[in-house]
């Protein structure tokens, strides 16, 4: 069977429609041509389909497209609770003392082991109000006894429009190429977590809370790392997460890496834009404006109008910026570069020659992301545990006498 982007599907779709229509033209009988006309039909409307998976690079093997669309290149699926549980308390550490519950004997330790497990999680938003569906890779060291008290870092995943937050898996194949990469020495071991950003496929939210609609930037910032954290063996949110996406996604990566900048350590931008467009919502999807008459809130969320706002010092995550050559795509990427280069003076833009909007595009730059990344988490992990260290030791020191305050005193 000819593959979904190969010449030899096209040369068959166009062979089956010119024998239609002739069957079509030649044919005497009303409902064979009926017929006939309505069998044309078909192989047209494929056609067209296949042009566009075929410029978007979108699928490249029926496999993946079936896995896509069934999801079952996404095992595991688990239903939590009916509501999420109550974050953690600021400052704490996540113990994800949850995760055996959570797992349950689902999971074949050994395989486990080797390859990792992917999970799939139906999560309620606390703050929100959102209920969404997140997928979540856990990488092979998870399972590993070497890393049996070891709390990893995470990299929040999203997708673009029109897409599922599986497109990172079946299409991009993120999570084969992070084990690679790790097993190389090239990263560093992560938990990924994909989570749907506009709840069904035709609707785009931008990851943005909407004048009396969906918050959806408080469901993929707060909610969503606020019960990863609780359930699973992972850093709270902070230096140790990061935040990436491509297309729509890299929009939503570099607006909520700057909206909420205390909560991700790292991010990575691919192909995105800086300036919102209006939202796709109701059925059929009709353009909204998600910010009303509020140019104020508009100009809030525009990553290089936010940039020149910032107040100095204001924190922000390090960014990482990846784009093809088209030219409206490089022109942003370059302007918001230059905008993060008053703060990141070191900040990193990767081009691919003769690359263009496309799954193509961003599956060349997803390995040197996630080693850029997964480096910087592993770095910044290294950090909170000597501050926990320091933090477990203060407070078991015991408590000195007035005296000895007074001593100390002089001698910082």
């Amino acid at each position: 069977m000819p593959q979904p982007q190969s010449t030899a599907f096209f040369l068959l779709l166009l062979v089956m429609f010119a024998g239609l229509v002739c069957w079509l033209v030649l044919t005497r009988h009303v409902v064979l041509r009926v017929l006939a006309a309505c069998l044309a039909f078909i192989p047209a409307v494929l056609f067209g389909v296949a042009a566009v998976n075929k410029y978007y690079d979108y699928y490249q093997s029926w496999n993946s497209a079936i896995a896509d669309l069934t999801s079952e290149g996404v095992p595991g699926t688990i239903s939590p609770p009916a509501t999420a549980p109550t974050a953690p308390r600021a400052g704490s550490q996540a113990s994800g003392s949850g995760t055996t519950s959570l797992l349950g004997n689902q999971v074949i330790t050994k395989l486990a082991q080797a390859n990792g497990y992917t999970l799939t999680l139906t999560v309620h938003g606390r703050l929100s109000g959102l209920t969404r569906t997140v997928y979540v890779y856990l990488p092979p060291q998870y399972f590993r006894p070497a890393y049996a008290h070891y709390k990893f870092p995470v990299i929040e995943l999203i997708h673009g429009y029109p897409g599922a937050p599986q497109d990172w898996i079946t299409v991009l194949d993120i999570t084969s190429t992070l084990s690679s990469l790790v097993e190389q020495h090239l990263a560093k071991p992560a938990v990924l977590v994909m989570p749907d950003a506009n709840g069904a496929r035709g609707i785009s939210l931008q990851c943005l809370n909407s004048l009396g609609g969906p918050q959806d930037a408080t469901f993929m910032a707060r909610d969503v790392p606020d019960y990863i954290s609780d359930v699973l063996r992972v850093w709270l949110p902070g230096r140790t997460w990061g935040i990436a996406g491509y297309s729509e996604g890299g929009f939503c990566a570099a607006n909520l890496g700057l909206q909420y900048g205390k909560y991700f350590g790292v991010a990575g931008v691919l192909s995105g834009y800086f300036s919102p467009d209006d939202n796709q919502e109701g059925t059929p999807p009709r353009p909204v404006n998600p910010f009303g008459a509020d140019k104020q809130l508009r100009r809030a969320n525009t990553p290089t109008l936010e940039l020149l706002k910032m107040p100095a010092g204001a924190v922000i995550p390090q960014f990482w910026i990846g784009s093809g050559t088209d030219k409206p795509d490089v022109k942003a990427a370059e302007a918001f570069k230059q905008l993060l280069q008053l703060r990141q003076p070191s900040v990193q833009l990767q081009l691919v020659p003769g690359g263009g909007h496309s799954m193509s595009t961003w599956r060349v730059l997803v390995p040197p992301m996630l080693e850029w990344m997964t480096q910087k988490l592993a770095i910044n992990v290294k950090e909170a545990q000597a501050r926990a260290r320091r933090l477990s030791h203060h407070r078991a020191a015991p408590t000195p006498r007035s005296t000895h305050f007074r001593s100390a005193s002089n001698h910082p």
